[in-house]
């Protein structure tokens, strides 16, 4: 079945273009959920990957387990869904940031790392 994402993309606009791909959960790009969770990774996995993973927070592990409730993104179509993260872009990979709730603002996270491959 096709995602029906949130966002059309003629309604996407250049905010944080030139950043490479990421991943993001349907949580986000598919229920219109804002970014809760983001972290990037030490090591992309490719050429064009920013290393860049963006979560609401609300996935538990089975939703996690199945890809099809993830896909790949250019970094630009996040930001647009959520402009909070633009100002975390530049963050150095191994980096993990969580929302403090009820806020627009990111704190960093000291006590969990991105999984290693």
């Amino acid at each position: 079945m096709a995602k029906k994402f949130r966002l059309k993309a003629d309604e996407i606009k250049p905010l944080a273009e030139g950043r490479g791909a990421c991943i993001a959960s349907d949580m986000i790009t598919v229920r219109g959920k804002l970014v809760g969770f983001m972290y990037r990774e030490k090591t992309p996995d490719n050429e064009t990957d920013s290393g860049w993973r963006f979560l609401s927070g609300l996935e538990d592990q089975d939703y996690m387990d199945e890809a099809d409730n993830h896909g790949v993104y250019a970094v630009n179509t996040i930001a647009n869904y959520d402009p909070s993260i633009i100002e975390l872009l530049d963050a150095a990979p191994g980096s993990v940031f969580e929302r403090t709730p009820g806020t627009k603002n990111f704190r960093p996270v000291d006590d969990w790392a991105p999984p290693e491959d």
